[in-house]
């Protein structure tokens, strides 16, 4: 890819100069007052772009800039990118109380709470302030400062322009998005990574939304904290990833710690980390991961913004979301692309995938950005997506029933059967049974071999147990657990009489 637009020790991309003269030209014939939200995938230079944005704009208009992050991480590392294009700021922090060297800056990076916190208190005066860049500008928490800057231009800059707060959508507060190359298009270019996505079939239905749209985290803990989630992460990790270089992103602090000691009982090389870990302990952990090669880390979202490793190889979503930008956050973390790391792994244990698609498939983002309620009344739900799951028995288990030719059985295609001839529901999961039964028989020596095949059938057999509530419109949880329970059961006793049928 062509390099264009040198600075004295930063370069830019062809799309990034595009997007540049995009921006420029809107800003141009808009005059001072126009609010502007761009959009760029996450690895695709944000930052590098609106740091050129910061250069250009006060070489040409002698108005000063300022960035305003939310956190202090974003805060250190936007001013480190800024110097780098020779663009000499400095940062309100808390430790800014009042100061009298502002005329020796023509720029400034902010926290927004810190800066809003600064200028009720009219302790900081910021004058002549021409631009105003929000960094994650899907964040509504910048909205307080608008009034501070009402004769600046507003430059909101994200890679998902779909407000976190559904009753603030973006459009009250920027009248134009203009949209930068897509996650497609950086992966054609080599920019960004390709992923290899895999999805595991999980049932979120005892999932509780808090008010803020999303999964609570203690309903989460239930879920992904008991034995049966963590044995299949581990499981899922070990099929996929194993040996490579891990993120695992979780709803719960508690979830997290589980698998952590989950992990470390099965002999894998993991760390925990969360909001609790003080600065020097979050050093140490991330200096650890940096350095080893097979190094999985476990965590809360802390890490979906601020955070970059380009050697990270596998991505495991350890829980459910209904936040579009959360999605693309966590997935991002392992889309930098290295010359040794054209493709990584994202592991989806919550069915994200079904409901907001592949990561790289074309998102209409004005539209997004134009109606966003049309939008997230859109979301599949959690029932629409198990149902339309097709379970497909893992190669590893199908290699252990070679012996049979067909394994599959379609429980809704026996219950229309069944239906159609007057039979009694009950008769479709008998057959189900049968077929299991025949399967485990055919592919054993004696019961108690057959009887351990059965026992690797569960993840099947609650998805056909599953298949067949819907069709019979039960599908509350304790119904479900007692069907899995008798289908065991009674899988286990047609085993044995099969056997004995033999003799």
């Amino acid at each position: 890819m062509k390099l264009h637009k040198e600075t004295a020790e930063k370069t830019l991309y062809d799309y990034q100069e595009e997007d540049l003269h995009t921006i420029f030209k809107y800003l141009y014939e808009n005059g001072d007052n126009s609010n502007l939200l761009y959009q760029l995938p996450t690895g695709g230079g944000k930052t590098v772009v609106f740091s050129e944005i910061a250069k250009r704009y006060i070489a040409r208009t002698n108005k000063k800039v300022i960035v305003l992050t939310h956190r202090i991480e974003l805060s250190q590392q936007t001013s480190r990118m800024l110097n780098g294009f020779g663009v000499k700021n400095k940062i309100i922090n808390s430790e800014v109380k009042e100061w009298q060297d502002q005329d020796e800056f023509m720029c400034f990076v902010a926290m927004v709470e810190t800066l809003n916190n600064r200028l009720q208190e009219e302790k900081v005066e910021i004058n002549n302030i021409g631009l105003v860049i929000i960094d994650e500008a899907h964040y509504n928490s910048f909205r307080k400062l608008f009034k501070f800057f009402e004769n600046s231009v507003i430059l909101g800059v994200t890679a998902t322009p779909l407000s976190s707060n559904i009753k603030l959508p973006m459009k009250d507060n920027y009248k134009k998005l203009i949209v930068g190359e897509s996650i497609e298009s950086l992966i054609q270019k080599k920019f960004l990574a390709k992923a290899n996505m895999y999805n595991y079939d999980v049932s979120l239905q005892n999932l509780k939304l808090g008010i803020s749209g999303d999964y609570t985290v203690k309903s989460s803990d239930e879920l992904y904290g008991n034995h049966s989630m963590l044995n299949k992460l581990v499981s899922a990790y070990t099929e996929i990833g194993k040996g490579t270089k891990t993120l695992i992103f979780n709803n719960g602090i508690n979830t997290s710690r589980y698998v952590c000691e989950t992990f470390k009982k099965a002999g894998y090389n993991i760390r925990h980390l969360d909001n609790k870990n003080n600065a020097t302990e979050r050093k140490e952990i991330l200096k650890w991961f940096k350095e080893t090669p097979d190094a999985i880390l476990t965590s809360v979202s802390i890490l979906t913004t601020g955070f970059d490793e380009p050697s990270v190889e596998t991505i495991i979503l350890n829980r459910a979301t209904r936040s579009l930008t959360l999605y693309f956050q966590m997935i991002g973390r392992g889309s930098r692309y290295l010359p040794h790391k054209e493709e990584f792994n994202v592991i989806d244990m919550g069915n994200n995938v079904a409901r907001f698609g592949l990561w790289n498939a074309g998102i209409d983002w004005q539209e997004i950005f134009h109606f966003p309620d049309f939008y997230l009344e859109n979301i599949k739900n959690d029932e629409e997506i198990e149902r339309e799951f097709v379970y497909e028995m893992p190669a590893d288990l199908r290699a252990e029933f070679a012996n049979s030719t067909d394994i599959d059985f379609d429980i809704k295609a026996e219950y229309k059967k069944s239906f159609a001839n007057g039979e009694k529901s009950k008769l479709v999961l008998e057959k189900s049974i049968q077929q299991h039964a025949k399967i485990c028989v055919e592919n054993s020596e004696d019961v108690f071999d057959a009887r351990i095949l059965a026992k690797k059938l569960k993840e099947e057999i609650k998805y056909r147990v599953r298949q067949y509530s819907y069709c019979i419109m039960n599908n509350t949880k304790n119904y479900k657990e007692w069907l899995e329970e008798d289908y065991e059961r009674k899988l286990r006793s047609k085993i044995s009489k099969m056997f004995a049928a033999k003799m």
